[in-house]
């Protein structure tokens, strides 16, 4: 069953072809149907999303079978999606990027093909003087509309700077994981397991945090 409906699909075809400027890796992590409930759809998904531009790269992998690639990008789970562009970035979508969160999806996949992003030169500046690793959750539901802005910052915080991994949550799929940091409500964004605050803050704030949980690392 096709994810995308004919008219969406022409739009973001078009979409891609004229902000895309080079190769994007997708790297899916998938598992047996048994243990993994939404990995189906979440390839399909991705299947889609691929198929409408020839730049865009997708390799699908067995977590159990591809364990040491899953461990060498930071994969524990599956269904989990990790970007690329012109290297490996610290993207991970772990849980399906379904709802709202299909469009943070496109969104780094262009910021890849660019290899680039739409944050101030203050917080790239910042963000260049980072060296120490840093690790962002961000736990979303696909209903969140809030949830897609404060994604984006978080990954694209991981885009310009190699020591910073960034992971979009979908709570209901990781129950465990939400419960363990007291998800009550999304987005719930937490650093390092130091710092923790709800709701998509201004880039500037969220940036606070990250410089101050990398300081503290320093």
């Amino acid at each position: 069953m096709a994810m995308l409906n004919d008219g969406d699909r022409k739009v973001l075809k078009e979409t891609l072809e004229k902000d895309m400027q080079g190769d994007v890796s997708i790297i899916y992590f998938t598992d047996s149907r048994e243990r993994c409930e939404y990995c189906d759809v979440n390839m399909e998904i991705l299947k889609e999303l691929s198929a409408l531009d020839s730049r865009i790269k997708l390799t699908v992998y067995d977590i159990n079978k591809n364990a040491k690639e899953a461990k060498l990008l930071g994969v524990d789970a599956a269904p989990s999606t990790v970007i690329g562009g012109k290297r490996i970035y610290g993207i991970i979508y772990k849980g399906i990027p379904a709802g709202h969160e299909f469009s943070s999806l496109v969104g780094d996949v262009i910021d890849a093909s660019r290899n680039s992003t739409s944050l101030s030169e203050k917080t790239k500046k910042a963000l260049s003087g980072i060296n120490k690793h840093v690790d962002i959750k961000v736990f979303v539901t696909p209903t969140c509309p809030w949830c897609p802005k404060a994604v984006r910052i978080a990954h694209q915080f991981a885009i310009e700077s190699k020591f910073i991994r960034s992971s979009m949550i979908e709570a209901s799929e990781f129950m465990e994981l939400a419960q363990k940091y007291s998800v009550m409500g999304v987005p719930k964004i937490v650093i390092d397991d130091k710092y923790s605050f709800e709701g998509a803050q201004p880039e500037e704030v969220f940036l606070n945090y990250v410089m101050a949980s990398a300081k503290e690392a320093a």
